[in-house]
Order: structure tokens, then sequence, then C-alpha cells
């Protein structure tokens, strides 16, 4: 297996591995490899195309693709390399990559540091343990979200959504746009964990209802979803016997929640924060094993692509550090 090595591998081409990145090479760094699983830098702001973002850290209200192609720009005019369309099959205490592309195939990376900048995945209908048949139409929020924004498709014409959170309310009104009609927004808490902003953007100026205190608690539908049940919840967010509600639908979009994206982590035997579900780190964002550093939504889920972006620098900077007290220590 053909063997690469490097001053810095950072795994994650989103914002925070970006940030990491010009933060790293600033500092000093001459070696960096960033990977990135998808076909073009940016992570998941490629198809978040509404605005809101940049305005802590540009000043400027934004799309995620404007947002993106800003640090974009300045990693092509960089000495950064980057590898897209590449995964990380495996990473070691060590420090050792085992990645694979269909350019270059199998290939070992034995870096100096490591920055893990993964981010998150959905909570699926599986992790929810909703009950009933398995038809289409049941999507998560952020698959939907690129098969229309990226991929062009359209999801459904009768939507139900569950979950408040950000990703599902753009996603109503974005739905809304394309002209399909969102039925609900169901929440099973009291309070929608949304942005202010969203909740009145999204929702109340299309005047899409959102029902809190109620989960789904069936899908009914054979090939294609014909109806979910709503039922209202206790204060143990237990359903209420007899407060059933049928509504007719050809879609149920899921949104609810993120999980920090920790196999590789797990995988190296890492150590993990058990509140948040992501890397457990030091002040300088560095894990449990020296050298291997992680930002972003890969420690918890952040709000704002700018914190997460801020977050990356102080990575990249501290990862520099390390790598720089290595070599004085080595050299003495």
């Amino acid at each position: 297996m053909a063997m690469e090595h490097c001053d810095l591998a950072i795994i994650g081409g989103g914002p925070a591995g970006m940030a990491a990145a010009l933060a790293a090479e600033c500092a000093g760094v001459g070696s960096i490899v960033m990977l990135e699983r998808e076909q073009e830098l940016g992570g998941i702001l490629q198809q978040c195309i509404h605005t809101g973002f940049g305005l802590k850290y540009f000043h400027s209200d934004l799309t995620g693709p404007e947002y993106a192609e800003r640090f974009i720009r300045q990693i092509r005019e960089s000495g950064i390399r980057w590898k897209a369309d590449t995964t990380v099959l495996s990473m070691s205490r060590e420090k050792r990559l085992r990645i694979v592309s269909p350019a270059e195939g199998f290939r070992e990376l034995q870096a100096g540091a490591v920055i893990i900048a993964t981010g998150c995945r959905e909570r699926t209908r599986e992790a929810l343990g909703i009950p009933g048949s398995r038809p289409a139409g049941v999507w998560t929020a952020g698959t939907a979200q690129r098969y229309m924004n990226i991929e062009g498709y359209k999801v459904g014409e009768r939507i139900v959504i569950l979950g408040s959170g950000d990703i599902g309310l753009i996603m109503a009104r974005r739905l809304t746009l394309e002209g399909s009609r969102v039925l609900t927004v169901a929440e099973i808490r009291s309070q929608s964990p949304g942005l202010r902003r969203n909740l009145v953007q999204c929702l109340e100026d299309f005047q899409i209802p959102l029902l809190l205190n109620h989960t789904v608690t069936c899908i009914l539908g054979r090939d294609r979803v014909e109806a979910v049940i709503l039922s209202q919840v206790d204060q143990d967010l237990k359903p209420i016997p007899g407060s059933e509600m049928t509504l007719a639908c050809d879609t149920l979009l899921i949104s609810a929640g993120l999980i920090p994206e920790n196999e590789l982590a797990v995988q190296a035997g890492l150590e993990l924060d058990a509140k948040t579900g992501g890397l457990r780190v030091n002040p300088d964002l560095e894990s449990s094993e020296d050298g291997i550093f992680a930002c972003g939504n890969a420690l918890f889920i952040h709000d704002l692509a700018d914190s997460v972006t801020l977050e990356g620098e102080r990575a990249g900077r501290s990862a520099a550090r390390y790598l720089q007290n290595l070599a004085r220590q080595e050299g003495a």
C-alpha cells in the first residue's frame, strides 16, 4: 500500500476543516493535507442556499455556498493540498490514516498531527424508534435539503416535518417556496430549539403551524407514505393515549437533532464526552491522544457556521504549536 507523509492531516473540508488548515499554514505548518469525502470542499454549506451565514465572521449576510467560497478561494491560493472524493477508512492513535479514493485507490497517510473536523450526522427514523410500515417518502431534513438544492428533485407534495430545529424550519420554507404544502411542524418539546429568526421567517411568515408537545407515533403507507399519526406527549415526553390524530400526507421529514460524527475517534480509542457525544478535548482542543485535535460539530453541535470557523482556527493554531514543540524536542 502506498504511503504518504505530511505534517498535518485534516479530516473534513467543511468550514471547520478549511479554517483549521488556513490558520495552521499561517502559523507556519509546511505540509498540510485536507481530506474531504465529497467531491468538493465546503461541506454542508454547499447545500444551504439560504442566507444567514457570515453575520459574525464577515459581517455580511451570505448564503452557505457564498460563505464556503470565501474560504475555498483562500485554500486554492495557498500551499495547502486537499483530496476531494476521499474517504478516511481508519485512524490510529499513531496518526496513521488509511484512505481511499477513485483517483488514487487505497493509500496510507502518516501525519505528525491530525485535526478531526468531520462534522455531524442526523438522527434517523431508526434512531427515534418510530413504528409503522417502511414506505418511501421518509427523509431526514438534511438529506431532503441536498436532494432539492443540489440534485434538483422535489421530495413531496403534502409534507409533515417532525422536529423544529433550524434545518427543519428552513426546509419548511424551502418546500413551500417550491410549491409543496407543509401541513405542520411537530415538536416533541414545549418550545422550539430553533433560532427565533427562523421561527418567524420560515413558519410565521408562511402561516405554517407549529404543533408543540407532539410527536409522530406511527407511519402509514405501503409503497409511499400515505399518512402519519401524531400524538400529544406528557411531561415525560410519552405519548398520551387518546390524543392521536391522523394527517394524510405523502412525505415525512425528520429534523430531530444532530450527532457529532465520531466513528474514527472511537476506532482510535479516543475519549468521548458523555454529555455531547463528541470528542473530549482540553482548552487547546487536543483530544486524549497527544497531537490529535478536534473542532466544530465533531465536538458538539454549534448553532452558527461562524462559531465553527472560529473554533477551526483555534484548532489549527494549536496543532501548529504542537508540531513546533515536537520539532524542538526532536532537535534537542
